[in-house]
């Protein structure tokens, strides 16, 4: 319990605000994260930098081709692009771009005219 804090409502009020925005922020990064289960830190810190490189550029588009000025600030319209969509593009767009892999062919099994093929992938 606190007792006797002289601090102004105003105050309290802008801490909470940053403290909302901070954790909206890695709530918002949570839903492009990439899952891995590398113990490496370093590829799992570059995958939370890309969501958030992701999420930075969503908000970017958002403010740009989504949004509205009016009277006291923007009006974002966030339900007619939402992160979602973003993300079913840009996994579309990588898919286009590589394929995923069908078949798998090990070595070791395969005919030697396969082995051969698989040498030269």
């Amino acid at each position: 319990m606190v007792y006797k804090v002289n601090v102004a409502l105003g105050a309290i009020r802008t801490e909470y605000r940053k403290r909302f925005g901070i954790e909206a922020s890695y709530r918002i990064k949570n839903h492009c994260r990439i899952r891995t289960t590398t113990k490496n830190p370093v590829v799992r810190l570059l995958f939370v930098a890309l969501a958030f490189i992701l999420v930075n550029v969503w908000i970017t588009l958002l403010w740009a081709f989504v949004s509205a000025t009016r009277r006291g600030g923007r009006r974002v319209y966030q339900d007619l692009f939402p992160l979602k969509t973003l993300l079913e593009f840009i996994s579309q767009g990588v898919e286009r771009l590589f394929p995923p892999k069908r078949e798998i062919y090990s070595p070791k099994h395969a005919s030697p005219k396969l082995r051969t093929f698989s040498a030269r992938l």
